[in-house]
């Protein structure tokens, strides 16, 4: 049997009962020092930034917890103190936790990469691995790599080797579909070895509705936190053993319903991980609210954050963000790889097919007259004429479907900006790059559109080129010959598909060429809904959502891929037509 190691220094067990400066007492999650020489209080202030001192009786109280308890402990090797016996059992047992937790922060910094299990259906970059690894070490935790180093997939990986089902995921609303495709393509659970009446094989429930109504056995629950508080109870009965907060900066605000949901929830989990690139939008301040979703008063009480970190008491500026993040990095409250961090593990083009949703009645309104040709397509006889209406109705139901996705890609592309991304924006119809402007109208946004005036256009790209522009809204099939974009632009986003791949590598290629500057990777949205258009693209390419990454073209478009894509086309319209007589 191998000896448990020695714990580090500063915990070294102090030797209690002799000379003593002061007196050490434990109550309601604090622990107070009173009576100290005055020499000794003034010390134990600066050991304890966060505590609250008071000058009567020489009290001293802050938060008792893990992380200051290893600053307590090293306080009493210098300065023995008097404590009753029965707060001498909880400073033990807190003494304890403290060296377990000196040993996942010593563990944190050599991390060896973690082999998920077969349950887990993909493969995970080195980093990657290194990160299901810090997720199980560090088991209430945030792990805020950039956007497109695989945070989902990581976080997958972690709840399939540590077992932990059932698991909740809580998500913005645009995301779930997203998170309930990736659930499908890497778990490979039968949800009957989880529960013993449970028949078939679904993984996920997609929680809908402010009404709780009885949920199946599944393994995962997919809810966006506009739910959360009308859930809350029936979450809890559910007995989740995880649960992940994908964009956890949504719970930067404390005081709000789904804050409060979110804290029990978490509190009742084994493990309880957040997910975001960008935590911190306005205040430093805001890592407290997080992080005490993930780990209850990791970092003190609100008052001992501030009086510790902040420029003032109650204030949210925080005085020194570099050392609240070394510190925050080194307690294992966060994990953060940039991608310039690993670049050398990246292949050169990242494709990301992400599901976004739709709103329903702006695509059943815009479809309407598409849907009644479609049921009186067969009665035309004449050859012209059935050509144009096989024409009109794609092009209505790809039109439909692009702007029935705009306010969802609107936001998506938001959060990209947000996160400081530079994304080039591919769309199709005019109409569908209208809808995105007006939803950008704050942001700094240029268009190429095919609209432009060749003077516009320069204009445009210097724009971006420079500086001065964050987002540039292209087309598909209009941008041939364009340069100047490479260097400036951090990814590319499509919120509208080509029948063609080779079209969607040109595209991608605005970004991917010589001059591309630092990028090592290019990272490449393709935004796809469920319903329309999207679902009918992607049955023509001969294309599951798991394979449309992998067997993107990557060459020019040649005279046979225009042909075969055309054909498809031709093939597959027919599938257009045939869907829209069954809408309602």
């Amino acid at each position: 049997m191998t000896d448990t190691p020695a714990p580090p220094l500063y915990l070294t067990e102090p030797v209690l009962g002799g000379e003593t400066f002061g007196r050490l007492r434990y109550h309601g999650g604090y622990w107070i020092i009173e009576d100290a020489f005055p020499a000794v209080r003034e010390f134990a202030k600066r050991v304890f930034p966060g505590s609250r001192a008071y000058a009567r009786g020489g009290i001293l109280t802050f938060r008792a917890t893990t992380r200051a308890m290893g600053d307590l402990n090293w306080l009493l090797l210098r300065y023995p103190m008097e404590i009753s016996a029965e707060d001498l059992e909880i400073f033990h047992q807190q003494r304890e936790r403290a060296i377990a937790h000196a040993a996942r922060r010593k563990a944190n910094q050599h991390l060896e990469p973690t082999t998920p299990p077969p349950s887990f259906a993909g493969e995970l970059r080195p980093y990657q691995a290194e990160g299901v690894s810090y997720l199980l070490a560090n088991r209430r935790t945030l792990l805020a790599d950039d956007m497109g180093l695989g945070k989902t997939v990581v976080a997958l990986a972690g709840l399939a080797t540590a077992g932990a089902f059932p698991a909740l995921i809580v998500t913005p609303a645009n995301i779930r579909l997203q998170w309930q495709r990736m659930a499908g393509r890497f778990l490979d659970i039968d949800s009957r070895t989880l529960f013993r009446d449970e028949t078939g094989r679904a993984i996920t429930h997609l929680i809908q509705g402010l009404t709780p109504y009885e949920l199946p056995k599944v393994p995962l629950y997919l809810i966006h936190y506009g739910l959360l508080a009308a859930w809350r109870d029936a979450l809890l009965d559910l007995e989740p053993r995880a649960v992940i907060f994908d964009e956890v900066q949504e719970l930067r605000h404390t005081g709000t319903y789904k804050y409060s949901a979110a804290s029990v929830l978490g509190e009742k989990c084994e493990l309880v991980w957040g997910l975001s690139g960008t935590p911190i939008y306005n205040y430093g301040g805001e890592i407290w609210a997080i992080t005490n979703i993930l780990d209850y008063h990791c970092l003190g009480d609100w008052d001992s954050f501030t009086r510790e970190w902040c420029t003032g008491y109650g204030e949210k500026i925080v005085a020194a963000p570099e050392a609240l993040a070394d510190h925050v990095l080194r307690e294992g409250l966060m994990l953060r790889r940039r991608k310039a961090e690993v670049a050398s593990q990246l292949p050169p083009k990242r494709r990301i097919v992400q599901a976004i949703e739709h709103d329903d009645s702006t695509y059943v309104k815009l479809i309407k007259e598409a849907v009644s040709l479609a049921r009186r397509y067969h009665e035309i006889t004449e050859w012209t004429e059935k050509g144009k209406a096989a024409r009109w109705i794609e092009n209505e139901s790809r039109r439909a479907t692009g702007i029935a996705k705009a306010p969802h890609v609107a936001g998506f592309v938001r959060a990209l900006v947000e996160a400081g991304e530079r994304p080039l924006v591919y769309a199709w119809h005019h109409d569908v790059h209208d809808h995105l402007t007006s939803r950008f109208k704050d942001l700094r946004a240029v268009r190429i559109t095919g609209r432009e005036s060749s003077r516009e256009k320069d204009e445009s790209v210097t724009a971006f080129a420079s500086g001065k522009a964050d987002i540039c809204l292209l087309s598909l099939r209009a941008t041939a010959g364009l340069d100047g974009l490479q260097g400036q632009a951090t990814c590319v986003v499509f919120t509208e598909l080509d029948w063609s791949p080779a079209v969607h590598s040109q595209c991608e290629d605005r970004l991917h060429r010589e001059g591309i500057g630092d990028l090592d990777s290019v990272l490449c949205y393709y935004l796809v809904s469920d319903t329309g258009y999207d679902s009918v693209v992607m049955d023509a390419l001969g294309l599951k959502i798991g394979q449309f990454v992998a067997l993107m073209g990557d060459q020019a478009e040649t005279d046979e891929d225009r042909a075969l894509a055309q054909q498809a086309a031709k093939d597959h319209l027919q599938k257009v037509i045939e869907r829209l007589k069954e809408v309602a």
